[in-house]
């Protein structure tokens, strides 16, 4: 039985502007593309083990996640997954086959700072930020990159919320 926290979070090839460091009285410059296409990431984090599992997907649906739960599924198949997730509108659509290996646990609604996977994604959005892509082929090498520098122990770090992890743990992190 392991925990995950799970969300998803959409990559695009509009610029995302974020924070620039310069002289006190000179605006930062930065290159800039107003393109409107985009890809979406599935994500489930371990807050105890730090195992993470990822899925880019063209676009966020229930169909599509059906696919995201069918492939977590297979990862690691005789594990019980106690997922706790927010209410999106997919993840309870009535067409949704939830796998006998996962437990949804949704949280309350309109709280998506109680999601720790939230903060996956600020880590992501973060070294996305300023960045111009040629094509949605270059941005999932991008995240592809980025999943692939995501440790586990980041993972425990950033998704061990202190309303679901004690201080003192009652189990071994291998």
């Amino acid at each position: 039985m392991n925990l995950y926290v799970q969300d998803e979070s959409r990559f695009g090839l509009f610029t995302r502007a974020g924070k620039g460091l310069t002289a006190q009285g000179v605006k930062p410059v930065c290159s800039f593309q107003q393109v409107f296409q985009s890809t979406w990431l599935f994500g489930a984090y371990s807050p105890i083990t730090g195992d993470h599992f990822h899925l880019e997907l063209p676009h966020c649906s229930a169909a599509t996640y059906q696919i995201f739960l069918d492939h977590f599924t297979d990862q690691r198949p005789d594990e019980l997954k106690v997922m706790l997730l927010d209410n999106g509108a997919f993840h309870k659509a009535r067409l949704l086959n939830w796998p006998d290996s996962i437990l949804p646990i949704f949280l309350p609604p309109y709280c998506p700072e109680l999601n720790p996977a939230e903060k996956i994604w600020w880590r992501f959005k973060r070294a996305f930020s300023n960045r111009v892509f040629a094509s949605l082929d270059q941005l999932s090498e991008f995240i592809a990159q980025q999943i692939n520098d995501l440790p586990r122990s980041a993972v425990r770090s950033i998704c061990s919320f202190d309303y679901f992890l004690p201080a003192q743990p009652l189990w071994t992190i291998p």
